[in-house]
């Protein structure tokens, strides 16, 4: 089974070392050479030349020099594995088994755009790990596999994006040979149970500190590392909380954004509801704010 892989993310390259692990007939990669919006982004040339694999960089993968020099590499399947653009029908149709996608999601739900970011910042207790063949319209093909992730309280972009990508690999490493021996079954979406998320805005990452603290503390989780950070402004300066911890032991007639305590490096800010300790913002705001202040 010849194999084309595209991707250009961190969980790209884990997906496509596991397939090189696995001996698959990889025949070609495309991957980006660089990225302003993937705050995890990964160039895959590096595995390609290691392993002898040939490979394309491009910026759009719908062009036709890039559809063209799929196409005459023959693959029976293409593995698209972390990449944030719509494939068209033209390029869908090259390979015979058609083309292979993920989604962390629990499919048919969520589907859409930043499933991990989302999963956080609206407190799920679980989501998914959803393998599924690509058609013309988003995370609606058929599924091959998937799993169901817990998401846990102390979970970060970062813990759930790793929960992820080992979820994945045992996902591949149980269905490739199925793949490969002509023997899978896809499983139709029930469309009657989808939802879909849109696409974040920089509006969506500042902090309102009229919000309950736990969504809040939900918004720091969701965009922390490998992703862009939640944030406040302050006379005029962007600062990102990386890190926070909800409080509930304040009294609950002091306004919203006030500064109430600094201690041991830590600032603790009331809520709408509760209050939120702040462990890790950057630049470092304490030498510049004291108890009392207003952020």
């Amino acid at each position: 089974m010849k194999i084309i892989f595209i991707g250009c993310v961190k969980f790209s390259y884990d997906c496509l070392k596991v397939l090189i692990k696995n001996k698959a007939n990889i025949v070609g990669i495309c991957t980006l050479k660089e990225s302003k919006f993937n705050n995890d982004f990964c160039d895959l040339s590096s595995l390609a030349k290691q392993n002898n694999i040939p490979f394309k960089y491009t910026k759009d993968i719908n062009e036709s020099s890039n559809t063209n020099w799929i196409k005459s590499l023959e693959p029976d399947i293409i593995f698209c594995f972390g990449w944030s653009k719509l494939l068209k029908q033209d390029l869908i149709d090259i390979p015979k088994l058609g083309v292979l996608g993920y989604h962390p999601a629990y499919l048919p739900k969520n589907r859409g755009r930043h499933p991990i970011i989302w999963a956080l910042v609206l407190g799920l207790k679980e989501t998914g790990s959803t393998f599924f063949f690509i058609n013309k319209f988003a995370d609606s093909g058929d599924i091959l596999n998937q799993k169901v992730i817990k998401v846990t309280y102390k979970d970060t972009a970062s813990t759930l994006y790793e929960k992820m990508t080992k979820t994945a690999i045992k996902q591949i490493n149980s269905f490739l040979p199925d793949l490969q021996n002509n023997c899978y079954r896809k499983i139709p979406q029930d469309n009657r149970l989808s939802n879909t998320w849109r696409k974040r805005r920089k509006i969506d990452g500042l902090i309102d500190w009229r919000m309950d603290a736990e969504n809040i503390r939900n918004l720091i989780r969701g965009l922390t590392k490998p992703y862009c950070g939640a944030s406040i402004l302050y006379e005029g300066n962007e600062y990102k909380i990386w890190e926070a911890e909800a409080v509930s032991d304040f009294f609950e007639n002091i306004e919203p954004g006030k500064v109430l305590e600094i201690k041991d490096e830590k600032i603790i800010v009331k809520c709408g509801k509760g209050a939120i300790k702040i462990l890790n913002i950057e630049p470092n705001i304490i030498q510049e704010i004291e108890v009392g202040f207003y952020l």
